[in-house]
């Protein structure tokens, strides 16, 4: 009889251990091989991109991208939540202070570049501004195609929410034209959307409508202004070979933060975004590739 229970003792024990064990199989992977990464909008699709890839490399890592804006991405890396913020801006001082507060150290890393494209419904016969002419435009100031050169029409202003990265850059390198102390607003009536994605499609909607974008957000249903910084010109329109040789006004370095401290695995995952492999794919996918030399500070 003893020997019967003992046998019976034995069997749950080994179902026990292999439940557990079929149980340890499934779950997430440790935080040695995890990485979590999230923020800007604009740089969503290419930290996707990114994260395929790398995986496809190191089947061991896994790494989770998601959106939200440059603002959600730094307060989740100031807060401890993720590994890496994406941030289609610098971080402003005030992050900076409350992340060295909470005992975290931010890591700059130019991880891409991108150029501001203005945006119009393709019937829009306007294909030049100013970037005075978009200033006055977004403060309501300018209010009618007519009064740029198109037609009779009222215009619509579009424009990225406020925690977003390519919100914050407009408003502080177009609307305020880079000049301290300008206390440049957008106009009460810009209609705020929630992704680039949405601008395009608005815009290639409402032949009244203004828009800006990423340049790899940009889509053949839109149609893309030249911009100068005089009435005379030269009017460029955005490319890689016009952000490169500084002839496109409003472009911009993209970026990822990481803290000091940051597991050796999240270092080994930014060395190679920098590389010639990953940067064919910011290439591939309409963003400017970095020079290499110029990828972190």
């Amino acid at each position: 009889m003893k020997r019967d229970c003992l046998g019976i003792l034995v069997l749950i024990t080994s179902i026990v251990l292999t439940a557990c064990t079929a149980g340890q199989s499934q779950q997430t992977p440790p935080p040695s091989t995890y990485i979590q990464n999230k923020g800007s909008d604009t740089i969503v699709n290419l930290a996707l991109a990114w994260a395929e890839e790398y995986q496809s490399l190191h089947p061991e890592v896994r790494i989770s991208v998601t959106g939200g804006g440059s603002g959600t991405g730094i307060t989740a890396m100031i807060s401890g939540t993720v590994d890496i913020a994406n941030a289609s801006r610098q971080i402003k001082d005030e992050e900076m202070q409350a992340a060295l507060a909470n005992g975290i150290e931010p890591v700059e890393h130019v991880v891409a570049r991108d150029a501001i494209a203005v945006i119009v419904h393709p019937q829009n016969p306007v294909d030049h501004l100013t970037i005075d002419q978009i200033s006055l435009i977004y403060q309501g100031v300018i209010n009618n195609w007519r009064e740029v050169g198109g037609e009779d029409r009222p215009i619509v202003r579009l424009s990225r929410e406020t925690n977003s990265g390519t919100h914050v850059y407009f408003l502080e390198e177009v609307i305020r034209k880079g000049e301290k102390g300008n206390k440049a607003i957008f106009s009460a009536d810009t209609l705020l959307l929630p992704s680039s994605e949405g601008i395009i499609a608005e815009v290639s909607d409402n032949p009244n409508a203004i828009g800006y974008d990423g340049l790899g957000y940009v889509t053949e249903h839109v149609k893309v202004l030249a911009i100068g910084t005089q009435p005379e010109g030269p009017f460029v329109f955005p490319s890689i070979e016009t952000v490169n040789s500084g002839a496109y006004p409003i472009s911009r370095d993209l970026y990822m933060y990481t803290r000091r401290d940051a597991p050796p695995l999240v270092n080994e995952y930014l060395e190679w975004i920098i590389s010639p492999e990953a940067q064919q794919i910011v290439t591939r996918l309409g963003f400017v590739p970095i020079i290499q030399s110029s990828a972190g500070k």
